[in-house]
């Protein structure tokens, strides 16, 4: 139940991932812990087939694809990955390390600390009549699309994941309907107006009142103004948005501001060797894009190298050079 590294990194999506290749590239071994199933953070669980427009190289890249790419390029370091599994305290180590305490009573101990989770702790917003479904034909999310072929699909929502999910589904599924309580979206213009053009059905000012079935969800009822109409839905996704907290960061004594944690230019916490990059740490002028974290994980985790091993680089080698990454 326990295990050990040079660095420990919280958090498997983009930023966590690439602190990882950055930590091997410098001959450093990782663990990477993510309460998630598998890697890739929010892009896994949000939008994995959404593409993407700023990850430098890449006109557009869809996120499962830019996953799967960091886990590749990480692999031949060949991190531990702890998935499913959330890391719940942070203590100091009988050494000048940290011991990362799990839920499930595991415990992980690191030379340094790379906290890249994002958002933190997300809960998704849901109605009443859905939890009984949770499960059985109601998700929050659409990570394989495969999975609605031929599906009678209702979408509830208004904001970009209702939109998008709703224009990549309407080519599979037997239907797509859109219900959202205001008579606006909050979702790209641009977008909203691809759906109105696409075999997309929109309810507005509509929200779902109850939902039937057996086993699994079959149908679902809705509500528009004085009149409710009955739709088949073999999946239903609840695009409403999620609860956000720093979950058990916020009690691991780092310096937080505005429920982030606040980082010095070398991506340091007020924590020795414990630095934070992507959403989950704030600076004065910080940009939120995914092009900024790979920036950020790459920072921290050189920083890590140097304070691991006295007397080394700031700067790595040049990646170009044949000999420089220390591959297994």
């Amino acid at each position: 139940m326990e295990t050990s590294a040079d660095v420990a990194v919280v958090g498997a999506g983009p930023a966590g991932l690439y602190a990882a290749y950055c930590a091997g590239f410098r001959g450093l071994s990782s663990v990477i812990v993510d309460a998630l199933p598998e890697p890739g953070g929010q892009i896994a669980a949000l939008y994995p087939e959404k593409k993407i427009h700023d990850v430098a190289g890449h006109v557009a890249v869809r996120g499962r694809e830019l996953i799967d790419h960091l886990v590749a390029q990480v692999a031949p370091f060949d991190p531990r990955y702890l998935l499913g599994r959330t890391a719940a305290s942070l203590t100091r180590d009988e050494g000048a390390g940290w011991v990362i305490g799990l839920e499930d009573g595991g415990r992980v101990r690191a030379g340094a600390v790379v906290i890249a989770a994002g958002l933190g702790r997300s809960t998704p917003r849901t109605l009443p009549c859905l939890r009984p479904y949770e499960g059985r034909g109601v998700a929050h999310h659409v990570p394989r699309l495969d999975e609605h072929r031929d599906r009678d699909v209702v979408i509830v929502g208004g904001g970009d994941s209702a939109v998008d999910w709703a224009l990549a589904l309407a080519p599979i599924a037997r239907s797509v309907t859109v219900v959202h309580r205001r008579s606006a979206f909050r979702a790209h213009e641009h977008s909203v107006k691809q759906m109105y053009a696409a075999d997309v059905r929109v309810l507005t000012d509509a929200q779902v009142t109850a939902c039937h079935g057996v086993r699994h969800l079959e149908e679902v009822r809705v509500r528009t103004g004085e009149e409710e109409v009955t739709l088949p839905a073999q999946s239903l996704v609840a695009a409403l948005g999620f609860l956000t907290s720093l979950g058990p960061v916020a009690d691991w004594g780092l310096q937080v501001e505005n429920r982030q944690v606040a980082v010095d230019r070398a991506m340091r916490t007020n924590l020795p060797r414990v630095y934070a990059v992507g959403d989950i740490c704030t600076y004065e002028g910080r940009v939120p894009l995914v092009s900024v974290g790979f920036g950020e994980a790459a920072t921290a985790a050189n920083h890590a190298a140097v304070e691991l091993r006295p007397g080394s680089r700031l700067a790595p080698d040049h990646s170009t050079d044949p000999d420089a990454a220390p591959l297994p």
